[in-house]
């Protein structure tokens, strides 16, 4: 079970007593969010030591149209597994464990730090 898996988890488990049908789908958007986030802090580092170095990648344009693709890519690869029978599965799997409460403020900070933190280091372009 991955990190992404338990913060799924912990965001899907607070959400379930309040919102019950709609869970889910706030607990796949978080991860994708998340995840995308990462994605982007990533490419933002990668973009701006490839200026440094003098090294010509790929346009801004190709860049962004990257970036916007695979970000589909995560939805849709997270839509695939957390939905339907793999969910059920992890689902299993984490309550036999023993349930890993994480803080709900700080899961939603993460993805907000992480976008905050690839736009401070786009502005050394």
């Amino acid at each position: 079970m991955t990190v992404f898996d338990q913060f799924f988890y912990s965001i899907f488990n607070h959400y379930k007593t309040k919102y019950k049908q709609k869970a889910n789908a706030i607990a796949l958007g978080y991860t994708s969010i998340l995840q995308i986030a990462i994605l982007f802090l990533l490419g933002a580092f990668f973009t701006v030591f490839s200026v440094q170095m003098n090294m010509t990648v790929m346009s801004k344009t190709k860049a962004w149209t990257l970036f916007i693709l695979i970000a589909i890519g995560i939805h849709f690869k997270n839509w695939i597994k957390y939905n339907g029978k793999g969910r059920k599965v992890l689902n299993a799997k984490l309550n036999k464990k023993k349930s890993l409460s994480h803080n709900i403020a700080l899961l939603f900070v993460l993805p907000l730090a992480s976008i905050l933190l690839g736009l401070v280091i786009l502005q050394a372009l």
